[in-house]
């Protein structure tokens, strides 16, 4: 019998093989592998089940530029990863008007509703100006502050805003909630923060040292807005970033000063997470150009 049919024979009890696979083993390739050389470096596929995706959106308060933030949502689903987390400052805020404020978190919701995934909201000073703003932001979403493990990694939602002292304040109570959450989950194989405001820059902060003494001796990573300028640094041996903006003010004067439209890919792998910045305005689909 001939090579070419053979190797058709092997093709077509592949096919019929992956078919009749159950999910899991077809995450395995159906691959011909003839002695001597072969067309590929390896094959290690990256198809870890416990490795994960997902973005992190970030500002567009503060004097939003229409046309980014929601258009990012149509990207975003282009990207299919498995949820979205933000950073805060979803909508422009500082208003006595509550008829106002609604429109704000309907026109934020609008946007996020189109999401093929989920979207979870991290409050920001923004979104929480007030006395009046804070209440209903607790009766539209809930709580600003909470905690879920997903793929044993914890994801602690920090609030970082005090509408009574209007000023950046943790209270005990986030405090004791938070401690809790760290140690329920001492055994996580990572632990990621979110938070609007990058606390550990701020001078006389009520509460913020002792939750960043309570996440040491375990992995972690400290995600922040609020700045619209990109910067990562290095605490207790631990990144912390503070995200851009995705649509808010900014004078985007670019990388060098930290000024751009852009969101983060975040990849958990076993070796902790892969960050990558992916700007904005080069996240487009196939009708980009077209025949016509």
């Amino acid at each position: 019998m001939k090579k070419t049919q053979v190797l058709l024979i092997l093709v077509c009890l592949g096919l019929w093989s992956c078919a009749s696979l159950s999910p899991s083993q077809r995450a395995n390739p159906v691959i011909t592998i003839e002695p001597g050389a072969n067309p590929w470096t390896h094959l290690e596929f990256k198809n870890d089940p416990d490795n994960f995706q997902f973005v992190v959106i970030s500002d567009r308060g503060g004097g939003e530029r229409p046309g980014i933030f929601d258009k990012m949502m149509p990207k975003i689903n282009l990207l299919q990863p498995e949820f979205v987390m933000s950073v805060g400052d979803l909508i422009q805020g500082y208003e006595e008007n509550k008829d106002e404020v609604i429109r704000q978190w309907d026109e934020l919701d609008g946007y996020v509703s189109q999401l093929e995934m989920p979207f979870f909201y991290v409050t920001g000073n923004h979104d929480y100006t007030n006395r009046m703003m804070a209440d209903y932001r607790h009766e539209r979403h809930g709580r600003t502050y909470y905690h879920f493990v997903y793929r044993d990694v914890l994801f602690l939602i920090v609030n970082s805003e005090d509408p009574t002292e209007k000023r950046p304040n943790m209270t005990d109570e986030q405090n004791a909630y938070l401690a809790k959450a760290l140690r329920d989950n001492r055994d996580v194989r990572w632990t990621f923060v979110f938070l609007h405001r990058p606390l550990w820059e701020e001078k006389e902060v009520y509460g913020w040292t002792t939750f960043e003494q309570n996440l040491q001796g375990r992995p972690y990573t400290v995600i922040a807005g609020h700045v619209h300028n990109y910067t990562k640094s290095i605490r207790y041996g631990r990144e912390y970033y503070t995200v851009a903006t995705t649509g808010g003010s900014s004078q985007l004067r670019g990388i060098e000063y930290g000024e751009f439209d852009h969101i983060l890919w975040i990849t958990m792998t076993d070796e902790g997470p892969r960050v990558a910045i992916l700007m904005c305005e080069g996240i487009q689909d196939t009708n980009i150009r077209v025949k016509e």
